[in-house]
């Protein structure tokens, strides 16, 4: 079972040698077996990737991410086709109705709202009422837009009310890199079950290629929030960005049973896609689950 996180943050050459990632650095050289490895991160411009590497890389279906030269993920490599009846999957997930995707819509925000709810109750008491009294009213695929309202409250409430999301800061800065490592893992499950990740039951974005993704991803945006929150950002480096990577390898409560975070997207993304193609009830992810 693949469990490791590779962060390349240096010059580097990564080749392949008997199905070994070979990473080459000046006069070391390291070798990682890809059946290890789950996630690759090039967090640097001056690393060369061999073509066999990468062509290897997709055959065992690890996730390979590269950053820009502010050392921001701006790319992924995606196989085409990831399952078998993959043409299957599309014409259905074409199919799915307004009022089934409204329906799990809603289980999705409530399922956030009350992971976000949960995160400041300690904080703020207030805002943890007023949160979960927004449940009531997410109805019709959320149109009343009680996502952005609760958004806005529990924000304020985690990091101040000066905070403003999507400024040019610290603490956005290591938020947009957990909410992108996490979108990529639902990329990888979503097509590794033969859905395309462009056709979302809510995020309808012409120019996203990952509207599902977006979708499923938001009840656990809360695991990059709080670890945010509690790791109080001096300098946004390769330290504290393997400590938001190792997020992934952490155990956490799924469906009454403990998993790694990286398997429960797993096991939530099958579930979740399940409840419209085979009309099974919602399983959500409760952070702070017993």
């Amino acid at each position: 079972m693949s469990f490791r996180t590779v962060l390349i943050t240096k010059q580097s050459k990564l080749n392949y040698k008997n199905r070994f990632l070979v990473v080459k650095q000046g006069l070391d050289e390291k070798y990682i077996h890809l059946s290890e490895i789950d996630t690759i991160i090039v967090d640097s411009i001056a690393v060369s990737v061999s073509t066999y590497l990468l062509k290897e890389i997709i055959d065992s279906k690890v996730n390979i991410i590269f950053c820009d030269e502010k050392h921001n993920p701006f790319s992924e490599i995606r196989p085409f086709y990831s399952s078998h009846n993959s043409s299957k999957k599309i014409m259905n997930q074409i199919k799915w109705t307004k009022v089934n995707t409204n329906k799990l819509w809603d289980e999705i925000i409530k399922n956030k709202i009350i992971n976000q709810a949960l995160n400041i109750r300690d904080i703020d008491g207030d805002k943890y009422d007023l949160l979960m009294g927004y449940l009531t009213n997410v109805k019709n695929g959320d149109e009343t837009n009680r996502e952005g309202l609760s958004s806005k409250v529990y924000f304020s409430a985690l990091f101040g009310n000066d905070f403003i999301r999507h400024n040019n800061d610290k603490i956005n800065a290591a938020l947009n890199y957990g909410y992108t490592i996490l979108l990529s893992t639902f990329n990888k499950e979503i097509v590794n079950l033969g859905y395309l990740t462009q056709l979302g039951i809510h995020h309808k974005n012409e120019f996203n290629q990952f509207n599902l993704s977006c979708d499923l991803m938001e009840p656990f945006r809360v695991v990059i929030d709080k670890f945010v929150f509690d790791n109080k950002i001096t300098e946004f480096d390769s330290d504290y960005k393997m400590k938001l990577i190792s997020l992934f390898d952490q155990k956490y409560s799924y469906d009454n049973k403990k998993y790694t975070l990286k398997d429960i997207i797993k096991l939530y993304t099958k579930n979740t896609l399940d409840v419209l193609e085979k009309n099974k009830k919602y399983k959500g992810f409760i952070l702070y689950e017993e």
